[in-house]
């Protein structure tokens, strides 16, 4: 008999307001009313198409949301929301109306980063692990350093995120409202990244309170974010794993979307067993 894995779902798109003004556009996978739990996907600079593909694949498991960071596509953003710590909160909030837990959040680049803040900020507890691809948040020590695509130019960006060549854009193939709708990306990026670009200088003396696991994906040829500076902040955190994806750069879920789908399913397996495991050992105590 052979049997067939479940095909991923089609998103369907909706709005939520949330506590303090914020209004998110999220694309569910999944049925939001009948979840306990789930997955949250968190994009970064190259908004929320970068992680569309790494959210279908997870939804085959159970429900997945991905919010569009406001400002992001064209959708409204607050004034008031401005920073990575701002968007952790709003999203943390997102959780709660959900009625998720112990939810998988990932993200990309400064998704990941965005993902490290919400874990230090969970005081509801709604996260049971994160997973960070390609992330920012850090600061890098010299020689070094987080590229910035907006200052490279999306040539030289398109070579040093992808490894495959394939998928690098061709910048004179993009229309006129694609290069505005990505130019308007890069504002609302710069943004939220801030000055310094992508870190934050006090992160790595809060990543002590991420108590959940976390697993860290890697590129082997990022060019925009080095592969030693992943092993350094898989380092900055009390429990976490360190992956290093082959033929991969910036973006792995892209380019080796296998690999990091198993590299998913085993964390969670292991780490899901081993708190299992843990809880046992506290009961016949």
């Amino acid at each position: 008999m052979t049997v067939h894995a479940p095909a991923p779902s089609t998103p369907t798109t909706r709005t939520i307001s949330l506590p303090g003004g914020v209004t998110v556009t999220v694309d569910e996978y999944g049925d939001a009313t009948a979840a306990s739990t789930g997955a949250l996907v968190l994009h970064g600079g190259a908004g929320p198409g970068s992680v569309a593909g790494l959210a279908a694949a997870l939804s085959v498991h159970g429900y997945v949301a991905v919010p569009t960071h406001p400002g992001f596509d064209g959708t409204p953003r607050p004034e008031p929301t401005d920073t990575i710590a701002d968007l952790a909160v709003a999203y943390l909030d997102l959780l709660d109306v959900l009625g998720l837990s112990s939810v998988v959040v990932a993200g990309n680049s400064v998704g990941g980063w965005l993902a490290a803040e919400m874990g230090t900020r969970d005081n509801h507890r709604r996260i049971g692990s994160l997973v960070l691809l390609g992330a920012t948040g850090i600061t890098p020590e010299p020689p070094l350093e987080i590229a910035d695509p907006a200052r490279l130019g999306p040539a030289k960006a398109g070579e040093l995120a992808f490894h495959n060549p394939e998928y690098r854009l061709d910048p004179a193939a993009l229309s006129e409202e694609r290069k505005a709708a990505m130019a308007a990306n890069q504002r609302t990026l710069a943004l939220y990244a801030g000055d310094p670009f992508c870190y934050d200088p006090k992160l790595a003396g809060r990543l002590h309170r991420v108590t959940v696991p976390v697993l860290v994906l890697a590129g082997e040829q990022d060019g925009i974010v080095p592969l030693a500076y992943e092993r350094a902040l898989a380092d900055a955190f009390p429990r976490a794993t360190f992956r290093p994806v082959p033929e991969a750069g910036h973006f792995p879920q892209i380019e080796q979307p296998g690999q990091v789908l198993d590299a998913i399913r085993a964390f969670v397996a292991s780490e899901g067993a081993a708190d299992g495991a843990s809880e046992g050992a506290a009961e016949h105590r």
